[in-house]
């Protein structure tokens, strides 16, 4: 999702670091000279891909700067990427509580909530963000996330929403198919076999059927639908 995969933050942008064309090193606080240092520290293990010492220095700035939330940003990232997501949580609940409302914490929090499997909290953080941003993938999650959770009404109204959009008829999601060969599929035919889904689990299998026959009319080898056939015909 857009919000998060920007990657990293240049945490000494945000002017809790002296900056050396303004001040001289011999005019900087102990305070700020340590932070510049792990400030350096983390941009050059960030260069390197070395994350286990990007997050040991943006723990050594967050002890310095506890209330800035670029830092905790930075480290909720890495936790997100690295998928220790229950770390990830508490991350980005902290900058939350700094600033509600805070997107990317937001979809950090969603993320890892539903890795965790704990599904009400991932809703609730992704129609957070949906609020701020009306994201299109925030959107989708939130239809894919509401079948799990047997809120059929919300993810068909969410599902029509959607498909009523003019970036339906552009945009693409991805599959492993069952060789593990990754796929593109347009979304539209995700969303329409979703419709299928809430369909049949709402009682109604020659909707679901419908519904199921359109998504593979344009994409045959879409394995989700097939999938949901077989399942009608047990």
């Amino acid at each position: 999702m857009k919000y998060v995969y920007g990657f990293f933050l240049v945490v000494a942008h945000t002017g809790i670091f002296a900056q050396e064309q303004d001040v001289q090193p011999q005019q900087m606080t102990a305070s700020q000279i340590f932070s510049s240092h792990y400030a350096r520290t983390y941009q050059a293990a960030i260069r390197y891909n070395d994350y286990n010492v990007a997050k040991h220095a943006l723990y050594n700035m967050l002890v310095e700067n506890p209330q800035n939330d670029s830092i905790l940003y930075s480290l909720a990232l890495i936790y997100v990427q690295g998928q220790q997501y229950a770390s990830a949580v508490l991350s980005a609940n902290d900058i939350l509580t700094l600033k509600p409302g805070h997107t990317g914490a937001l979809e950090i929090a969603a993320i890892s909530y539903e890795n965790l499997g704990i599904k009400d909290k991932a809703l609730s953080n992704y129609e957070s963000l949906y609020l701020n941003t009306e994201d299109y993938n925030t959107l989708y999650k939130m239809a894919f996330l509401q079948y799990d959770m047997s809120k059929y009404a919300e993810a068909k109204t969410n599902v029509d929403i959607l498909l009523g959009k003019k970036e339906t008829e552009e945009l693409k999601s991805v599959y492993t198919l069952a060789s593990n060969e990754q796929k593109e599929f347009p979304i539209k035919v995700s969303l329409i076999t979703l419709k299928g889904m809430i369909s049949a689990a709402s009682g109604d299998k020659a909707l679901a059927k419908k519904f199921y026959d359109e998504a593979l009319a344009l994409a045959p080898d879409f394995e989700l639908a097939q999938k949901q056939i077989a399942e009608l015909e047990k």
